[in-house]
C-alpha cells in the first residue's frame, strides 16, 4: 500500500525561476542533503531532464531509482521507473503564481516501499520528504533571488 502526502510553501519568487531549480537536478545534493548522487539519464529537445537517477539515503531507506519526468508551464510531474528498494515514487510540484512576486509550490507525492514497515512509519518517511523538499527548494530558490 502507498502513501500519499501533499504540503504547500510559498516562495518569493516567480514561477520561472522556482521551475529552473526543480528542474536543476544536478544541484540537489546540495539542497536536499539525502540526495547522494544524482544523474540526468536523458533529456528532451529543449534540454528538460526526461529520466533521472538518484541514490537516496534517508535512514530508514537507502535506495537506488529512476524517475521519468514531464513538464508543463505550472508544473513538473514524475513516475518511477525502476528502483530497489521501491515500487512508487510518483508525484508532482505545482506552481501557482500568486500576484505579489511571490509563487505557492504544492508537493504532491505517492511513495510505496518494498519494505516490511509499518504504516505509520512510512507516512512520516513521506511526510519528511516533501517538508524537507519543500524548505530545501525556498531556501534554494530565495537565497539565489
Amino acid at each position: 500500500m502507498s502513501d500519499a502526502v501533499r504540503d504547500s510553501v510559498v516562495i518569493k519568487a516567480d514561477a520561472d525561476t522556482i521551475m529552473d531549480v526543480i528542474a536543476d537536478f544536478d544541484a540537489y545534493p546540495v539542497w536536499q542533503p539525502e540526495m547522494k548522487q544524482v544523474e540526468v539519464l536523458s533529456t528532451d529537445e529543449d534540454g528538460w531532464a526526461t529520466q533521472v537517477r538518484f541514490h537516496l539515503d534517508a535512514k530508514v531507506v537507502q535506495s537506488v531509482y529512476t524517475l521519468a519526468y514531464t513538464y508543463s508551464d505550472t508544473s513538473v510531474a514524475w513516475r518511477l521507473v525502476e528502483g530497489d528498494s521501491v515500487r512508487k515514487i510518483d508525484g508532482s510540484y505545482t506552481l501557482v503564481d500568486r500576484g505579489d512576486g511571490t509563487t505557492e509550490v504544492t508537493y504532491d507525492l505517492e511513495v510505496d516501499i518494498a519494505m516490511k514497515l509499518p504504516g505509520l512509519i512510512k507516512r512520516q518517511g513521506a511526510k519528511r520528504i516533501v517538508d524537507g523538499a519543500l524548505k530545501g527548494l525556498k531556501q534554494r530558490v530565495e537565497s539565489q533571488g
